[in-house]
């Protein structure tokens, strides 16, 4: 959107702010906002949700779950589906409005995406974000952002917002009392970088506050947060909203204040625009109080009204007087797009590609995949998530017109060619019976029966949103949404002893949005692939994987860690021992690591570097080191890419930074800062180019300042990390070059 129509829409929303009451402008700054007859302003509802589609209003596509979009490492990719949800919103939008429905999950406000990182894996609201890592959610962020928002040079396509700034991510059974407290460094280095690009580069149009405090200030109410860092230095134009409810939390949960009005005043005054919730109707004490001004009021419900003008669902008509009518604008693209958009063959199509991308092969020994169903004639399907449509889909989501479960899309498979398969839930996903009056383990003789009958078995175990979710929406009685630990519930590693017991070639799907450690099961099973929450059309893709119709090609966006493995404390938000960039005890399965039916060859063939930043050698690869003296230039890494196999498949070209030799105190080890995404037929050959500039070579201080330091550094570029388990599990070394800052 061009900056001079940015201004008139903001301009029109000053003026429009002028012409109301106090009154008028308190009960506009309120998730629900009600009509104003005289103004030409109908009812709007802020709160709509699109995660990973259209959420909580009727059909929709409903794609995997956002940590299985992660797990593609698709930028591009991410962006079709971010536009296909946006396309889905303006059409439902469009005609909701037409017959004058604009109740909640109506409006064309998303607040997605959830770029918070996923610090650690009991975090039961994990699945909603892109994973572990600064630089893939920034990335991954920004292109759904742009997505999502459209690139008309007049109107917005609907507006996108970054959630939960910022310092957020569990316990949700204490979150809204919790103070997360973190260092200069961490803050700087791990939980704002993602909130910096989205603002910055995808120009998100809003922001909303997390429920906890960091450092002792509410996130709603947060002058360090929403004034000092978000406007002033990152020059955020847009609006800010509070989660939901989470103005109430300053005075009953965390104890700031002494109740709603003084409440209300801060949360005003230090940078939140609108509430969700009606606490905001205290406003009008609170500027008699003296805890805000009407002047802040009116910059609130300007930056607000900016909004609804640059959607186009606001303006002026031909008179000059404000209205909010259907077809505001016969200019505006996005007007016209009608209810046919809902649900499309191509979304469907879009939906599968997304879905077999997301797939993580995590062991495939001797082989074992891809299946020939021709050499088939009977397959087991085991497992409480086989025929689960609840596993398919995670939280925050919508309305599928039909749901592939995996038994369903192996049936769907392998019927045809003449093969039978057998089914059985195995047991219920976290209880130890599945009949209520029956007795423990009920169905543990039907796993025996079926693994009897079958050529092979594809266990589907895991867990879904009713076991790990947001507080409140989870069915669990131990965790409010988080994890106790990171083992299977209930029966399922029981049934999985079983399937192994039998002998029979065995294949295991995990179903979950987060990591599980999966230690026992992966000395049991030949085959294993991490299926997160596939969407609803999720069965298809993981039969189309499973009998080789789609090489797999996801990888990890996070770590899944060993039982061996130590946990700092979950309330612990210090980043030491955490994730793949601090940990220093081995995983069971790195970030970024994933297998493929295919064999590739990742070599750098070139490295060219800007007039501030030399090589030793012109140009040619060589043992020397690249040197490295400004801030303003950027080194080109050209990369041959070459599938040395027989299926067609996609390398995930990844360029880590590491930091080891630096001994700068509380660096990271290493971390990703370039990626490629090259899909290749079988012999194919391709070269991409990997940019770094001296950003993926700085580093935050414990001040929280940025600084080139000076030293060694070595840039690793492959298929998965440079570490030890990574090159254990492959059986392939990522290319290491070195680089000196000096």
């Amino acid at each position: 959107m061009n900056k001079t129509r940015e201004a008139e829409c903001r301009k029109k929303a000053k003026d429009l702010v002028s012409k109301m009451t106090l009154t008028e402008k308190v009960y506009q700054l309120r998730h629900t906002a009600p009509a104003i007859p005289r103004l030409g302003l109908s009812a709007y509802n802020y709160w709509n949700e699109a995660l990973h589609g259209v959420a909580r209003a009727g059909v929709a596509t409903v794609f995997p779950q956002a940590i299985g979009m992660a797990a593609a490492f698709d930028e591009e990719l991410l962006g079709l589906v971010a536009d296909v949800i946006s396309t889905e919103g303006r059409a439902k939008f469009n005609v909701q409005d037409k017959y004058n429905d604009n109740g909640i999950y109506k409006g064309l406000t998303f607040w997605a995406p959830n770029i918070n990182i996923f610090r650690d894996p009991r975090w039961g609201r994990g699945h909603e974000t892109y994973g572990e890592d600064p630089y893939l959610t920034s990335r991954l962020g920004v292109s759904f952002v742009k997505g999502i928002q459209g690139d008309d040079e007049n109107y917005m396509k609907a507006a996108a917002c970054a959630k939960h700034f910022a310092v957020h991510s569990g316990p949700e059974s204490i979150r809204h009392s919790f103070n997360a407290e973190c260092s200069k460094q961490d803050l700087r280095e791990t939980y704002l970088p993602a909130f910096q690009a989205l603002v910055q580069e995808a120009k998100v149009e809003a922001v909303m506050g997390a429920y906890n405090r960091t450092n002792g200030e509410a996130c709603c109410a947060s002058k360090t947060l929403l004034q000092d860092i978000l406007r002033k230095e990152w020059g955020f134009e847009g609006h800010v909203t509070s989660d939901c409810w989470a103005i109430r939390d300053i005075n009953e949960g965390h104890g700031i204040t002494s109740g709603p009005v003084e409440s209300v005043g801060l949360a005003m005054t230090n940078g939140c625009d609108i509430n969700c919730g009606n606490l905001f109707e205290y406003l009008l004490q609170a500027v008699g109080k003296g805890y805000t001004t009407e002047e802040r009021i009116d910059e609130a419900l300007t930056n607000v009204l900016t909004t609804r003008f640059k959607l186009g669902i606001l303006d002026e008509d031909e008179n000059g007087n404000f209205t909010s009518a259907f077809d505001v604008k016969k200019d505006n693209p996005y007007a016209n797009i009608d209810y046919t958009h809902v649900d499309s063959f191509t979304a469907k199509e879009l939906n599968i590609r997304i879905a077999e991308e997301s797939l993580v092969l995590l062991k495939n020994d001797g082989n074992l995949l891809p299946f020939n169903k021709n050499n088939i004639s009977t397959v087991g399907v085991i497992g409480p998530n086989a025929d689960s449509r609840k596993a398919l889909v995670g939280n925050y989501e919508g309305t599928s017109s039909e749901y592939v479960t995996v038994l369903e899309g192996i049936r769907r498979e392998v019927e045809n060619s003449g093969t039978r398969v057998y089914a059985s839930a195995g047991c219920d996903l976290f209880k130890d019976k599945v009949e209520n009056l029956g007795e423990r383990s009920d169905r543990l003789s039907e796993v025996k029966a079926v693994c009897d009958v079958s050529d092979v078995v594809i266990a589907v175990v895991g867990l879904d949103a009713s076991l790990e979710g947001e507080e409140g929406d989870t069915g669990n009685a131990y965790g409010s949404g988080d994890k106790p630990n990171l083992l299977l519930p209930g029966l399922q590693q029981e049934v999985l002893d079983t399937i192994a017991a039998s002998g029979k070639p065995a294949v295991l799907v995990v179903l979950a949005g987060s990591a599980l450690a999966l230690d026992k099961a992966s000395t049991q099973f030949k085959a294993i692939i991490q299926g997160w929450y596939p969407g609803a059309q999720g069965g298809t893709a993981i039969a189309n994987v499973i009998f080789g119709k789609k090489n797999p090609e996801g990888h990890l966006p996070l770590t899944f860690y060993s039982e061996k493995n130590t946990l700092p404390e979950f309330t612990d938000y210090n980043m030491k021992g955490r994730t793949y960039r601090y940990m220093t005890e081995e995983p069971l399965y790195p970030f970024g690591y994933g297998l493929s039916y295919t064999d590739f060859d990742i070599v750098p063939t070139q490295i060219v570097a800007g007039p501030d930043a030399y090589r030793s050698v012109d140009g040619k690869l060589d043992d020397r080191h690249i040197y490295f003296k400004s801030g303003s230039d950027s080194i080109d890494i050209t990369v041959k890419v070459s599938n040395k196999g027989s299926m067609a498949g996609a390398a995930t070209v990844q360029a880590y930074v590491d930091y080891t030799a630096l001994n700068v105190a509380g660096a990271p080890v290493r971390q990703l800062k370039g990626l490629k995404k090259v899909h290749l037929d079988a012999g194919e050959e391709k070269e991409v180019v990997i940019s770094l500039d001296e950003k993926a070579f700085g580093l935050y201080d414990e001040n929280g300042e940025w600084k080139l330091n000076p030293g060694n550094y070595t840039v690793y570029i492959g298929n998965s990390q440079p570490d030890k388990r990574s090159e254990e599990l492959t059986g392939k070394k990522c290319c290491g070059i070195p680089v000196v800052i000096e």
